[in-house]
């Protein structure tokens, strides 16, 4: 490729803003009649103008569209081949308007389409995790810190903390949502416009709640993009939190689920390989998504009020995260839905080791011992059993009473489900505290169903 091409190809976008067509032809039509409406064009032409975006669009969605890279953007494409269809009409369609506040409105059309699939998407994998915890309200695991078993839990409990991350992430969409629904038409270049418009009509035209206080800002403004990509990114961080305990859970180590086979992969090799590939990409497309993130700051950083070229750059990014995080949520949705929990795995190891060890402080507490001297007792039990190699339901009474008088007979009442049942605080992983959670959870998610 010569220099001359490849200067021409530099400032192109028509690669990929192609996929704005809908926004920008919807957004046009509804410039076009509030155009009319206001004596600005006559009627007759604004008909033309919906008449002929209409074919516009049919053409594109038939693949019959000529396209014209030299054209450079979605923009200018459309308007050439709608004055080639009904000639002078087509000429009038950009009065009062600039590729400035139309580039606006198209990706904010664009992105509330994006969001509101995404919390869609949240929405089915929030009740599959739901599901899964109402399909196990009494299955026992170990809970973890520094990926140590630290206390017994409810599996439930487990899966409601994930609903907990990803309801936190559909409240962040809908407020990106918010900040996304301002229609910036009719801001012009940067400075308004010299024309009697009606915007409230072209915003309820188009479906937005407000319409923009500032040109300046209207055509320069990208922080709803940003709001858009923080929301994606941490949705990706708890996709990929989830990915990584699939990814242990389904091991021989852990062995606590089994993936469908829909979502795993089989080795090149190694005929009993059953590797968790899903999840291992959607760990690693997060770095995409915080990729753009990144990306878009940095594009943004330096920019001058008020639009500037460099704003070109926000678009394949964006195009990128919507496609991973949409994705991703439907892979997930089906992951959870579809895989196998292995109940008796679960509740064997939350029953190995030492996980009752806080039990036996908080038994000594309940009996008058201060809480950290408790502590230091339980600590040592752990210690002598796990050097006997002994369970602490195998320790004789007298070994517990070398330790302190206040241990009776009744210490051996202390199993996992005990200890997870004494868990009845608001939060916890109490039996009736994870049912009463799925509940609520379940009330949520058909209120949202309802909801329009």
């Amino acid at each position: 490729m010569g220099l001359r091409e490849v200067v021409s190809d530099y400032t192109v976008s028509l690669h990929y803003d192609r996929r704005l067509y809908r926004q920008d032809i919807a957004g046009s039509a509804a410039h076009a009649r509030m155009l009319a409406k206001q004596g600005i064009i006559s009627e007759a032409d604004g008909d033309a103008i919906v008449n002929g975006l209409n074919l516009v669009q049919r053409e594109i969605e038939e693949g019959k569209f000529p396209w014209m890279p030299e054209l450079e953007d979605i923009h200018m494409n459309i308007e050439r081949r709608l004055h080639e269809l009904i000639g002078e009409p087509a000429l009038r369609l950009h009065t009062a308007r600039s590729r400035n506040d139309q580039v606006a409105l198209d990706v904010r059309m664009f992105v509330k389409e994006a969001i509101t699939e995404a919390i869609g998407a949240l929405h089915a994998l929030r009740s599959a995790l739901v599901c899964a915890a109402e399909a196990n309200p009494d299955s026992a695991m170990p809970g973890y810190t520094h990926l140590q078993r630290a206390q017994p839990v409810l599996f439930a409990h487990h899966m409601l903390a994930y609903y907990e991350m990803f309801s936190r992430d559909a409240e962040r969409f809908s407020q990106a949502f918010a900040r996304a629904d301002v229609m910036p038409l009719g801001s012009g270049a940067l400075a308004g416009l010299p024309y009697p418009i009606d915007r409230r009509f072209v915003a309820d035209q188009l479906g937005f709640s407000r319409i923009s206080a500032n040109s300046m800002d209207a055509v320069s403004d990208r922080d709803f993009l940003l709001d858009f990509h923080s929301a994606a990114a941490i949705c990706a961080m708890h996709l990929s939190r989830l990915g990584e305990e699939l990814i242990l859970w389904s091991s021989d180590e852990f062995g606590f689920v089994r993936l469908a086979d829909a979502h795993t992969t089989g080795s090149s090799i190694m005929p009993q390989k059953r590797n968790p590939d899903f999840a291992e990409i959607a760990r690693g497309k997060t770095g995409r998504v915080y990729g753009s993130l990144i990306g878009l700051f940095t594009t943004l950083k330096g920019l001058p009020l008020t639009y500037n070229r460099d704003m070109q750059e926000d678009k394949e990014g964006l195009f990128d995260t919507v496609d991973t995080l949409l994705a991703t949520l439907k892979i997930f949705s089906d992951m959870v839905a579809d895989m196998q929990i292995r109940r008796e795995r679960m509740a064997a190891a939350a029953s190995e080791g030492y996980l009752l060890a806080t039990d036996l402080a908080d038994y000594l507490v309940a009996k008058g011992m201060p809480f950290r001297e408790a502590y230091r007792i339980a600590a040592a039990l752990s210690e002598e059993a796990g050097r006997r190699g002994l369970g602490f339901h195998s320790l004789p009474i007298s070994d517990y009473k070398r330790y302190s008088p206040l241990f009776e007979a009744d210490v051996y009442g202390i199993t996992v489900d005990r200890s997870i049942s004494l868990r009845d605080v608001p939060g916890g992983t109490a039996h009736g505290r994870a049912l009463a959670a799925i509940g609520a959870a379940k009330r949520q998610l058909e209120a949202e169903d309802e909801s329009p």
